[in-house]
């Protein structure tokens, strides 16, 4: 493809091939619409609002030496600013990217020493965090106030370099040039800055075009990470080129209640997210105090469910569950919906680790269809896509417009397109590894693709384990089935490789955890005291054994330990974005993995032989 094969076709007609040309075409169009906005609308920003302060912010990062091929780190919670930052550095031919705000002062220099940036912007939170890393930035500017040693976002705007030409300057920009660093999330190692350009979230926003037919009247909310691919292409990048709303929540803990407000038309959620609003939902519907209510809630809820399994099973509804799925959604489905915020969802999408069967058929069966997608930072986000039409659930759907699948001898999934990466970042032998001479990429996963062109994720190359006798077996698999059996458990780890069976650690989900201490009559009760319990272990113990019914007997969890504090993303545990750590968790947890392989199981052990 060349770089105008991939020009997307702006809303005015005018084919767009950078970013920094769709977002002023955009500003043109509806200068006086709202771009961004915060909940409540305590802070709002139109499109000519936002177009004169990036003019701003752009001529005053010149004066810092800012220029085309330089870099610069955005350390920002999910708020304007953050938008306004990215876009002005966009237009200098610069290359803005985010770290993630769980970041140590080790990682920090880590990843500013790779990047290159002289400059960073960033706000009090993060300052000691900056302040305590090693690197060679020049310039600290602070968005919220003034600090020792560090520049304000005003002071910037407000001394512009003489003689600057913004126009020129983002005109300059092309398609090859970079748009953005995104470093994974160090699950195998230290991160790797890949390397976005233009052109690769151009295409990418062509290839999810057919699926993603936004435009000013869309809306959504912003909460996960800017420094993940997810919310960088579904909300920045749609916001710059669809012209898409965006609702800036701070505290992504908040996003349950900033829904309502912002009544996305597009919401993207990792499982974890889908799996909490699940368990809200039914934690609600549980308490309806009107026995007729509850009854008519619980009827509702299992028509949605037949309705949901029978259009799974691509089975027609029938008569009958057609009209009584109509009356279950104008009394209650559509209420539910309409509650949550999610009434107006036109694309609903879960993605960067797989999600449980059962949560995708809980919010089909209330009328809200969740679309699995699947890829890599490497490729944009997003390679395949499930159909809204046909789920077809335990699949991640089809390749992408634009984009090819294929698999290698072992079964690893290869990927080629247009918004394949153009490498990592002055890593040429992690490149040359990950990226053949002919462009296939290799993800790492390893999968089946079905007649249909349906791709199923077995698992990582690296992750899947091999016991004794020599059994391939997923440990996602095993995990999800066990987090799909009860809200109580926020992850769960299967070990087994080179062993004689499978166990696992389980971490208790804190807000779970914390209602279920209120119902033990213990308000005060921390995670260690709960993972004690005897009700808790039996709780768990319990889920387990649902879980394991759904799996062969040889992938069946046999014993498991509750650790005893909660894990938290970018802990020892999670990455930023909540996928396992599992060598450290091996080397962290490396006693209690002997115990769960004693002769005798001795506390804290729970045996569910």
């Amino acid at each position: 493809m060349t770089d105008v094969d991939i020009a997307f076709p702006h809303m005015s007609g005018t084919p767009v091939r950078t970013l920094v040309e769709a977002f002023q075409e955009t500003a043109r169009l509806r200068p006086d619409a709202v771009a961004l906005r915060t909940p409540g609308d305590v802070e709002t920003v139109t499109w000519g609002e936002y177009a004169n302060r990036v003019r701003a912010i752009a001529a005053g990062l010149a004066r810092l030496g800012v220029g085309r091929g330089d870099t610069v780190g955005i350390m920002l919670r999910n708020r304007p600013e953050f938008h306004l930052v990215d876009t002005a550095v966009l237009h200098l031919g610069a290359t803005p990217f985010s770290i993630y705000n769980t970041s140590s002062p080790e990682q920090i220099s880590y990843v500013f020493g790779n990047a290159g940036n002289r400059v960073v912007v960033t706000e009090q939170l993060f300052l000691p965090q900056i302040q305590a890393a090693t690197s060679e930035v020049e310039h600290v500017i602070v968005i919220d106030g003034r600090s020792d040693g560090a520049l304000t976002l005003a002071d910037v705007e407000a001394d512009p370099a003489p003689d600057f030409d913004f126009e020129a300057s983002w005109r300059a920009v092309e398609p090859a040039d970079l748009a953005t660093l995104i470093y994974t999330s160090g699950t195998t190692g230290p991160p790797k800055g890949v390397e976005l350009t233009h052109r690769n979230l151009i295409a990418e926003l062509v290839a999810l075009a057919e699926y993603l037919d936004v435009g000013f009247d869309d809306r959504i909310a912003s909460y996960l990470p800017a420094a993940h691919v997810a919310d960088r292409v579904s909300a920045h990048a749609a916001n710059l080129v669809r012209g898409i709303q965006i609702t800036c929540v701070i505290d992504p803990r908040e996003i349950a209640s900033a829904l309502p407000d912002t009544r996305p038309t597009i919401f993207f959620g990792v499982p974890r997210v889908w799996q909490k609003v699940r368990t809200g939902i039914e934690a609600k519907l549980a308490e309806e105090s009107s026995p007729v209510k509850k009854a008519l809630a619980d009827w509702a809820l299992g028509v949605g469910k037949r309705a949901a399994r029978r259009a799974v099973d691509g089975r027609p509804q029938g008569l009958a569950l057609t009209i009584q799925h109509k009356i279950a959604d104008a009394l209650v489905l559509s209420k539910v919906r309409h509650a949550l915020g999610l009434d107006q969802v036109k694309l609903a999408i879960s993605g960067a680790s797989a999600i449980p069967a059962e949560v995708l058929e809980f919010f089909l069966a209330i009328g809200i269809p969740v679309q699995e997608v699947w890829g890599m930072s490497e490729s944009c986000g997003g390679t395949t896509l499930t159909d809204r039409d046909n789920a077809k659930i335990g699949t991640v759907g089809k390749a992408l417009p634009g984009l090819e699948l294929k698999l290698g001898a072992d079964g690893e999934i290869f990927i080629r397109g247009a918004a394949v990466m153009r490498g990592y970042r002055n890593a040429p032998e992690k490149t040359a590894e990950a990226l053949d001479a002919e462009g296939w990429l290799a993800t790492g996963d390893i999968g089946t693709i079905d007649d249909e062109g349906n791709l199923r994720i077995i698992d990582r190359k690296k992750e899947l384990i091999i016991n004794e006798a020599g059994k391939n077996m997923s440990p996602t698999n095993i995990e999800n089935a066990m987090k799909a059996a009860s809200s109580l458990i926020g992850q769960a780890v299967a070990i087994g490789d080179n062993r004689p069976y499978v166990a696992a650690l389980i971490a208790l989900d804190a807000d779970a955890a914390t209602a279920r201490a209120k119902s033990l009559g213990l308000p005060d009760a921390d995670i260690a005291a709960l993972a004690s319990r005897p009700e808790v272990r039996e709780e768990v113990a319990a889920a387990i054994r649902k879980g394991n019914s759904k799996l062969s007997r040889v992938e069946q969890i046999k014993r498991f330990v509750i650790t005893d504090s909660a894990w938290e993303p970018g802990g020892v545990e999670l990455t930023p974005t909540m996928k396992l750590k599992r060598k450290p968790i091996a080397e962290k947890y490396a006693d209690t993995i002997g115990s769960l392989y004693a002769p005798r199981a001795a506390d804290p052990v729970v045996d569910v032989r």
